[in-house]
């Protein structure tokens, strides 16, 4: 059994163990607890796995359902996916990253598997002859620390993550200094540093891999969004979901098994399928709301220097106390020298840190966080970011 068989058959089969084939036509009771504000559904499709949201989480499900427990079948899976440019996706307009470094084993383990999953793209996603590109960039995460409670955080996290077999590397600020001569150490106590299984790739690439290999496995994509559902009335579970496509006209989906990826949206989405003519819905709400990220893409124009090292290749490094990041953007030069390109952000205060509602916030930068917060962590933590200009920036959501 492959790695890949092992890792789900652990984590996943025990919530999968009733899974039903995708041709299973069982008759069930039907009770229409919401109809579509737009009217009843004028055309009912069957199938057994209705995903809603192709995003990577979304899109993985759907792979992962068809390679490992369908023999390659996506014939009865169906992704609802409201924008299928991604113009809006979180994935592809954040930093695209990935670590091991965390505190649970679980979250861990779960990296680790999409650490190797991320090496083998350029196989597990080919089709006939067609590889996929992910531009895997292994240059690491660097979390530093600059108090006592700190720098305990990371030594007990490094035990977990060493466990589970990561290859984090604790540094003192000699070594920090030695390894990353443009770091600033003078208030830094520990370091912790992925030397390989982290960094960054192109989110991108690897939503249109997965997607073309869901279709090459019969996986159906829809335009729309889902906009009432019918249950059971003895349990509550969910039966058919109503679809409102591209076309306008309101679809119902008679499901097996329905998978909400919606990401930052997914309370919202829960509440539609969960929504009854009587006003009940969920008894307990799902504890997450969008929030707003912003995130700016530099370029430093300082001249190389003994007190100005601008960093050739910067791990995606998490300054402490303010929590600003950073790393190098774009492939590496062959030559080796310094593209001075740059992408950075940080969570805003938790006063100011509000679920938003109007999608049009997206539309522009944070700029106060750059001036305020931002500029000030990276001029100290690097001094060469001294002399930074903002390219450009943008905002995408992130649930929380």
């Amino acid at each position: 059994m492959s790695s890949t068989r092992q890792f789900l058959s652990r984590k996943l089969a025990p919530h999968l163990s009733g899974l039903p084939s995708s041709t299973t036509t069982a008759s069930r009771p039907v009770a229409l607890n919401r109809p579509s504000k737009r009217g009843f559904a004028s055309i009912k499709n069957n199938v057994d796995t209705l995903i809603v949201g192709g995003g990577p989480i979304g899109l993985s499900t759907a792979y992962h359902l068809a390679t490992h427990y369908r023999d390659n079948d996506g014939s009865g899976i169906t992704i609802v996916e409201r924008d299928p440019t991604y113009a809006r996706s979180s994935a592809t307009l954040s930093a695209g990253g990935i670590r091991q470094q965390f505190s649970l084993k679980e979250n861990i383990e779960m990296s680790l598997y999409g650490r190797d999953f991320l090496r083998q793209a350029h196989d597990v996603l080919k089709v006939d002859d067609d590889e996929v590109d992910v531009q895997f960039q292994e240059h690491g995460y660097l979390f530093l620390a600059s108090s006592k409670q700190g720098k305990e955080q990371l030594i007990q996290n490094s035990k977990v993550q060493q466990s589970a077999g990561c290859d984090i590397h604790l540094m003192d600020p000699s070594q920090l200094k030695q390894k990353f001569p443009w770091l600033n150490t003078s208030d830094i106590l520990l370091g912790s540093f992925g030397e390989k299984g982290e960094g960054w790739f192109d989110p991108w690439a690897l939503i249109r891999g997965l997607k073309r290999k869901c279709q090459s496995m019969g996986v159906k994509f829809v335009k729309g969004s889902p906009v009432g559902s019918v249950r059971g009335k003895s349990n509550g579970r969910v039966l058919s979901v109503d679809v409102l496509e591209e076309e306008k006209d309101v679809v119902r989906y008679n499901v097996h098994h329905v998978v909400n990826a919606t990401g930052a949206h997914c309370s919202k989405v829960m509440e539609t399928l969960a929504s009854t003519e009587n006003g009940t819905g969920m008894i307990y709400p799902i504890p997450v709301e969008p929030r707003k990220r912003s995130i700016f893409f530099i370029h430093c124009n300082a001249q190389q220097s003994s007190d100005f090292v601008v960093p050739r290749i910067a791990p995606l490094t998490v300054c402490p106390v303010t929590g600003v990041y950073f790393r190098s953007e774009g492939l590496i030069q062959a030559d080796g020298e310094p593209t001075g390109n740059f992408l950075c952000g940080v969570s805003p205060p938790q006063e100011i840190d509000k679920a938003i509602d109007d999608i049009s916030e997206l539309d522009y930068a944070d700029h106060e966080l750059w001036d305020e917060v931002i500029w000030p962590a990276l001029y100290h933590r690097v001094p060469a970011f001294g002399e930074v200009k903002v390219k450009r920036s943008g905002s995408y959501l992130r649930k929380k």
